[in-house]
This record gives structure tokens, C-alpha cells and sequence, in this order.
């Protein structure tokens, strides 16, 4: 193991730094909460009610009146087409006259599954409230429309479908709800801890060598369990608000979902 550890090219110590730094460009901090939408002439004005404040601790951003907090009241709305007032929230579609609404971002990812704002969501089916959302909101069921109604539900569509594929997943949750919590993660940040650079590059070795389905099926099996692992300890970190360490977990579990990744790719 030490001696092909010294000899690996720097290309791959490259390849690895932009593996376990790189966190996806679309989680980004989401629009600001507070959003006004003219009737009238269907523009939306995002109108922020707060300032923000932010300090360094480390490479996270703490900010401390965040537009990232949730409204106390939200704003009420009307459809734009019959004007009722709306029946439940999230107002994506109106109960009244079946027309689809333009997109609110004052609601968030949870909101739009009427989930509490929290990182353990175990045992919610959350694949079962998308495709309840779909059969109201997806382009094709207003294809007979006007041109207002078909831009809106490709809107609303396409943040559903990014919503589910955000929450679905462990890492891009953790993720999102840091942000939604005003706390940013440095993607430029290397990864200095010896021991786990020595993990990432023994592990590779052993994707790089498995010959068959059995070994990579026994490497996906074990980077699994340490995914868990590290979800669980982001869950504790985020509960007793220490967002230092649910950084740390969010670096490991990142490496270990592209592990997973690779495996499933060479499989």
C-alpha cells in the first residue's frame, strides 16, 4: 500500500482534491423568503424585509438576522386566475379553479412537501407527495392552456422535481438545510487530514482493483454503512447546533457518496 501510495501520479491527488471539495453549483442559498407577486402585471418583486450579518468562524458563514429564516407570517396570495383565497398551503395550485400558481419562493423545499424543517425524515414518503404534486403541476396536463399556465407549471414542475432529488438524498439535504439555516459551506476548503487521505486513496485502490461484481458489491455494501454513519453524526451536529462538525461530516459523506457513485458506475 505505501509504495503505490508514493508512486500515484499527481494527477490523481488533483482529481481527488476537486472530487472531495466539489459540492454541486445547484445548492445554492435559496431566494430570499419574501416574495410580493403583482397581479395585475405578473411580475414577482422580491422585496427583503431584514439585513444580514455575517461572520467567519472557520470556512462557515454564520449569519445571524438571515433572510434564510423562516417568515413568521406569509404573505397571502390569490389566484391569479379566479381569484379565490387559497384553500391549504403551499399554494402551487388552486383548489377553485384548477389553475396552476406561479412560483412562491417564500415556500422552501420542506414546505412544498409540508415537512417540518428538520434533517431526519425517515419514514416520510416523500416519493408519494411528488408524484401527488406531478399529477397537478406537470406541463403535459396543460398543454390545451394559455402560454401564462404552461410557463407556470414548467416553473413549478421543474422546482418539484429539484426539491425531491434535494431532500431525497442525505448529503444534498444536509446541505440544504445548513443554507436554509444561513450557513455556508466553503467548497474550496482541501481536505489536510492525513488519516482520511490515506483512507480515500486505499479505497480507490480497491475500487480501482475489484475485478468482479462480489468485491464491488462488498466496497458499496461497507461505504453504505459509513455514509450512515456520518448522516447520523450530522444529525446529532445539527441538533445541538455545532455546524463546525456537521461540516466535517458533510466533507465525509460527500467523499463517500462519489465512492458509492463509482462503484455503481464500474458495476
Amino acid at each position: 500500500m505505501t509504495r503505490k501510495f508514493l508512486s500515484t501520479p499527481f494527477s490523481t491527488f488533483f482529481y481527488l482534491r476537486r472530487t472531495l471539495t466539489s459540492i454541486p453549483q445547484r445548492f445554492q442559498s435559496p431566494s430570499p423568503p419574501f416574495t410580493l407577486y403583482d397581479i395585475d402585471q405578473n411580475i414577482c418583486h422580491n422585496k427583503p424585509t431584514c439585513y444580514n450579518y455575517f461572520s467567519s468562524i472557520g470556512s462557515l458563514r454564520f449569519c445571524r438576522k438571515s433572510l434564510c429564516s423562516k417568515p413568521e407570517q406569509k404573505i397571502q396570495t390569490i389566484c391569479w386566475n379566479c381569484h379565490d383565497v387559497p384553500q391549504s398551503t403551499p399554494f402551487l395550485f388552486c383548489q377553485s379553479c384548477r389553475c396552476i400558481q406561479p412560483v412562491d419562493h417564500s415556500n422552501d423545499y420542506f414546505d412544498i412537501f409540508g415537512l417540518e424543517r428538520k434533517y431526519d425524515i425517515e419514514g416520510i414518503d416523500l416519493e408519494g407527495k411528488y408524484k401527488d404534486w406531478q399529477k397537478k403541476l406537470h406541463p403535459d396536463l396543460v398543454h390545451s392552456k394559455s402560454q401564462k399556465e404552461r410557463d407556470f407549471a414548467a416553473e413549478q414542475s421543474a422546482r418539484v422535481i429539484d426539491a425531491y432529488r434535494t431532500l431525497s438524498k442525505p448529503l444534498s439535504r444536509a446541505i440544504y438545510i445548513l443554507k436554509l439555516n444561513g450557513v455556508e459551506i466553503d467548497e474550496e476548503q482541501t481536505i489536510s487530514d492525513p488519516e482520511l487521505l490515506a483512507e480515500i486513496m486505499e479505497i480507490r485502490e480497491e475500487v480501482e482493483e475489484a475485478t468482479n461484481s462480489e468485491a464491488l458489491n462488498h466496497i458499496r455494501s461497507q461505504m453504505q454503512k459509513k455514509l450512515q454513519n456520518w448522516s447520523n453524526a450530522f444529525a446529532d451536529a445539527f441538533q445541538s447546533r455545532d455546524f463546525e462538525e456537521a461540516k466535517n461530516a458533510i466533507r465525509r459523506m460527500t467523499y463517500y457518496s462519489r465512492v458509492i457513485e463509482e462503484v455503481v458506475k464500474k458495476l
